[in-house]
């Protein structure tokens, strides 16, 4: 893959192979926020987290492939049953977990991943490319929730 530095890599180079994965294409049967698929949701946060990114230099591409997977832990979150423990506090290990099954990460995607849910999660996000998805990642979902 190039480096963050070549300007030329669009949006959906930086993430094609994973688009094209089964896994994450099973994320487009997955409600996540009122009507909206999980998969959906990822490609807006990882969509806007890209173009943050990239307009201020920064590691786009990690930006990109971490925000397209911070929420792939493949199950309702809806449906009593399908998960054990508090969703908001676990799911982000369980799409750490998923996301290593189908790509290797860097420390950049890693800290994305695990670190999305802060402050609900304690842990604080390392890298700006991490501090851009978490904040972008709130504001989608408030658009989603709110219909806007």
């Amino acid at each position: 893959m190039k480096t963050k530095t070549d300007d030329t890599i669009s949006f959906r180079e930086c993430i094609d192979d994973l688009y094209k994965n089964d896994l994450v294409k099973s994320m487009k049967h997955i409600e996540h926020h009122k009507n909206v698929s999980c998969f959906e949701h990822c490609l807006k946060v990882s969509y806007i987290s890209y173009r943050i990114a990239k307009r201020f230099n920064l590691d786009y591409i990690s930006a990109a492939r971490g925000a397209f997977l911070h929420d792939f832990y493949l199950y309702d979150w809806h449906e009593k049953g399908s998960h054990t423990g508090l969703h908001g506090l676990n799911h982000s290990k369980i799409s750490l977990n998923n996301a290593k099954r189908i790509t290797t990460l860097n420390k950049k995607e890693v800290d994305i991943i695990t670190k999305h849910m802060w402050p609900l999660n304690p842990a604080f996000p390392k890298y700006k490319e991490a501090w851009i998805v978490q904040m972008v990642d709130k504001f989608v979902t408030l658009k989603e929730i709110l219909h806007i």
